[in-house]
């Protein structure tokens, strides 16, 4: 069985960010270009090719925009080449590690005709071939989303259709639509940082006691600890483990934050009394060195520095271990 084959949406991921739903169709072959594309592609450069998602507002060079080069501009045989071996200094990197030529070439020739040959309608995000009928119903939503309605407006100001968009744009849309183009300058401020991670203003804390985001079962765990009696080594790692690991073990460590919630295998628990693994420092070392096969743990041994591991494993087993860790 392919690793495609394998795939299962949990239903987490459904709820809270309304995401393709039951349209998400895996094909049974790793060779489908379609399905490769949507498994791997889709998350930077989106379900209609135009990039129009979160990491475009947070990546530079933004993601490649496929409907607006032609066929002679990228041909196959380029896009393979950087499926394969990544493109130097951007966020596009090399697929050869669970992708073959054949994949590759497959999803190289899904992007032709799927973008720059034709208005494919099921290549669209939000229309019914993707299991979004009658989409006009969240439509008190779009003005928050194509900025026409500052999400700065005070609430008192909202008409009453506004302020049903506000509650589900926040409830729902906020996943994905995270960045409005409002253009006027006096929206919240966000950080570039990982999009799991739901906004202050638009999860548990909340200017209106009336709204309650639907994103808080998984803001609760994206709130950093703050115990006390660190050491030095893993105060230096605390912030190391909030920049590269909390994206999908939770700032807390359970693994229970939006992205966290709908990965399979799931993130490793590491306040769970019968994860053992985290006692023993340098199990753990090896396997953030070199990634654990068959799951969403890739390798850090060309990202971190063995300090820097070190420091997140310290800060782990000090904040995280719910009895005193072995010594490294």
């Amino acid at each position: 069985m392919s690793m495609l084959s394998k795939i299962a949406i949990r239903p987490a991921l459904v709820a809270t960010a309304l995401l393709v739903q039951a349209s998400v169709v895996l094909a049974e072959s790793a060779s489908d270009g379609e399905a490769v594309y949507r498994y791997y592609c889709y998350q930077c450069h989106g379900y209609a090719g135009n990039a129009q998602t979160l990491a475009s507002a947070n990546l530079a060079p933004p993601p490649r925009d496929f409907t607006s080069v032609t066929r002679d501009d990228l041909p196959v045989e380029r896009i393979v080449e950087t499926v394969l071996n990544g493109r130097d200094g951007t966020a596009m990197v090399s697929f050869a590690s669970v992708l073959d030529e054949a994949e590759a070439r497959a999803v190289a020739r899904y992007i032709h005709e799927s973008f720059m040959a034709a208005d494919r309608i099921d290549a669209r995000y939000h229309s019914p071939e993707n299991g979004w009928t009658d989409h006009e119903r969240y439509a008190d939503a779009f003005p928050l989303i194509d900025g026409s309605v500052p999400l700065s407006t005070p609430w008192e100001s909202l008409t009453e259709s506004q302020q049903r968009g506000r509650r589900l744009y926040e409830t729902a849309c906020v996943s994905c639509h995270d960045q409005p183009n409002t253009g006027t300058g006096d929206e919240p401020e966000w950080e570039l940082r990982a999009v799991s991670y739901p906004r202050d203003h638009f999860s548990h804390r909340d200017p209106n006691p009336d709204l309650v985001s639907g994103a808080s079962p998984y803001a609760q765990h994206d709130i950093p600890p703050e115990p006390n009696g660190l050491s030095a080594t893993a105060l230096a790692g605390r912030p190391l483990y909030q920049d590269n690991c909390a994206f999908c073990h939770a700032a807390d460590g359970t693994g229970r934050n939006w992205i966290g919630s709908f990965l399979e295998p799931r993130p490793r628990d590491f306040t769970d009394p019968e994860f053992r693994l985290a006692q023993d420092a340098n199990a753990l070392e090896q396997r953030i060195l070199h990634g654990i096969p068959d799951t969403s743990m890739p390798a850090w041994k060309s990202v971190l520095t063995d300090d820097e591991i070190t420091a997140i494993i310290a800060y782990i087993q000090e904040t995280f271990l719910p009895e005193e860790p072995t010594p490294r």
